[in-house]
């Protein structure tokens, strides 16, 4: 019978240093980390920033009451060495647009759309194709409609595309 619990024991023993053994080989590989370190879900994202590419045209629409606006942010552009024969500004069909907003159409025209929001001292960039030219889709264009946080004047409304 003490050949038995011998014989046991040895297995026992055998199975615990091939446990610990693989264990050990997992960590120093790496595919087992023993103390993993918490990711900081909390770390800022990066920004993201555009290139301001003077060969679009723009148009801009004032949607507030306050009139003069469109023409404040055409002389920023001029300032800003944008042609002055690609930038064309007016009333919007509304008065009561909530925040200042640049549309753009495709995908490839955000990054110039976030270069116009950023060089007109911020703005929101939203693709949209209500601004596009039925007769000429290829045309390179951005919208800039100017919203209530740019007027000194803000009575209360909701925010949609000016017209």
């Amino acid at each position: 019978m003490n050949g038995w619990i011998v014989l046991l024991w040895s297995v026992v023993a055998a199975l615990v240093l091939i446990v610990a053994g693989i264990f050990v080989a997992l960590v120093m590989m790496g595919r087992i980390t023993l103390f993993p370190v918490a990711e900081d879900s909390a770390a800022p994202l990066p920004e993201e920033t555009g290139v301001v590419d003077t060969s679009y045209s723009v148009l801009i629409l004032n949607a507030t009451a306050e009139e003069g606006l469109e023409e404040q942010v055409r002389e920023t552009l001029i300032n800003a060495q944008w042609p002055d024969e690609l930038i064309s500004y007016g009333p919007a069909g509304q008065q009561d647009f909530a925040e200042t907003t640049v549309y753009y159409v495709t995908d490839d025209e955000r990054e110039a759309a976030l270069g116009l929001a950023d060089l007109i001292g911020g703005a929101l960039v939203d693709q949209s194709d209500i601004y596009a030219d039925p007769n000429d889709p290829e045309q390179k264009q951005l919208v800039v409609v100017i919203g209530l946080d740019r007027s000194s004047t803000q009575p209360e409304s909701t925010q949609t595309p000016a017209e």
